[in-house]
C-alpha cells in the first residue's frame, strides 16, 4: 500500500534509455508534512549505459552535479561509469568487509560480477549453500560494518554538501542503493513505511527478471531456498529490510539515531538536509 499524499510511483519513476531502475525522491510528504523537493535527489543501477539522451535528463532535469557509486573496486573496473562533464563521481564502495573478503577468497565466485549475463550466474550460484547464506547476511553486515557505516556517512554529507542534484547508485540500484536511500529519507523524517515502500519499489521495476530467473531454477530441479535466492538476488528481500530496521531500532532507537550514533550524521546535519531538500 503506498502512503497516503505521496505520488504513486509511476510519477517518480525516470524513464532512461541505458540506467536501470531510476527514480526520484522527489514528493515523498515526510513526518512534519513537508515534501521532498523534486528534481534534487535520484537513485538508480549504475551509469555504464547511459545514453546521451540520459545525460542530458541527469543535467537538464536534475542539475546533476554529484554522483555516488556504492559499487566495490571489480564492479567499477568490469563497467565503469559514463563520465559526465561537470559532474564529479565519488566513489564510496559500501560492501561490507566480510563480503569483499568473500570475493577475494573465492568462497564467493568472484567471476560471478564479472560475468556477461548476471542473471544466468545467479541461477546457478542460487544452488550454492554459502551463496544463500551471503543473501541472508548482507542487509544486517551492511547496517554493522565499520566500513560500510564510514561510507555511508561519507555519503550523506556529500549528499548535504551537493551543489546541485546528487544521484546515488550501486550496480542494479536496489540493496545499497536502497539502504543509501533509506538513510537519506531518514534524516529527511520519512515515516519508516515510506522508506519501506520505497525500497521495496525495486521488486516492480525487476519483477520480469526474477520471475524468468525463477523459471531456470526451477527447471533446475531449484526449490524455496534458490527462489529465495533470486528473489533476494534480481529482487529485494523486504522481509529481510525491515528485520534489519528491526535490529537497528532495538540498538538505537530510531533509524535518525543511528545515523548520528552509527554514521556520525549529526542532528544537526539532519536538519540542514531537511532545510535543503524539503519544503
Amino acid at each position: 500500500m503506498i502512503s497516503a499524499c505521496s505520488p504513486s510511483p509511476k510519477d517518480r519513476t525516470i524513464a532512461f534509455e541505458g540506467i536501470e531502475n531510476a527514480r526520484e525522491l522527489g514528493g515523498l510528504v515526510m513526518q512534519d508534512g513537508r515534501t521532498v523537493r523534486p528534481g534534487m535527489l535520484v537513485r538508480s543501477g549504475e551509469l555504464s549505459k547511459a545514453s546521451d539522451s540520459d545525460v542530458a535528463i541527469l543535467k537538464d532535469r536534475f542539475s546533476l552535479s554529484d554522483v555516488f557509486d556504492f559499487r566495490f573496486d571489480r564492479e567499477r573496473a568490469g563497467k565503469p561509469d559514463r563520465e559526465i562533464e561537470g559532474v564529479s563521481n565519488i566513489w564510496l564502495s559500501t560492501l561490507p568487509t566480510a563480503f569483499l573478503k568473500a570475493f577475494a577468497s573465492g568462497r564467493a565466485d568472484s567471476t560471478m560480477v564479472q560475468s556477461p549475463n548476471l542473471m544466468d550466474a545467479l541461477a546457478k550460484y542460487a544452488f550454492h549453500p554459502k551463496a544463500q547464506e551471503l543473501a541472508d547476511k548482507l542487509y544486517p553486515a551492511i547496517v554493522t560494518d565499520s566500513t560500510s557505516r564510514q561510507r555511508y556517512g561519507e555519503f550523506l554529507r556529500g549528499v548535504l554538501a551537493a551543489k546541485g542534484g546528487a544521484l546515488w547508485h550501486c550496480s542494479q540500484g536496489k540493496d545499497r542503493c536502497g539502504w543509501g536511500s533509506a538513510f537519506v529519507l531518514a534524516s529527511l523524517g520519512a515515516s519508516r513505511q515510506t522508506i519501506v515502500e520505497d525500497f521495496a519499489l525495486s521488486n516492480v521495476s525487476y519483477a520480469p527478471v526474477v520471475e524468468a530467473v525463477s523459471a531456470k531454477v526451477l527447471e533446475n530441479g531449484g526449490g524455496e531456498p534458490e527462489l529465495a535466492f533470486i528473489r533476494s538476488m534480481v529482487g529485494v528481500n523486504v522481509e529481510n529490510f525491515e528485520s534489519t530496521l528491526d535490529l537497528i531500532e532495538s540498538q538505537y532507537g530510531s533509524l535518525q539515531a543511528y545515523l548520528e550514533k552509527a554514521l556520525g550524521f549529526t542532528a544537526e546535519e539532519q536538519q540542514q538536509m531537511k532545510q535543503k531538500y524539503l519544503y
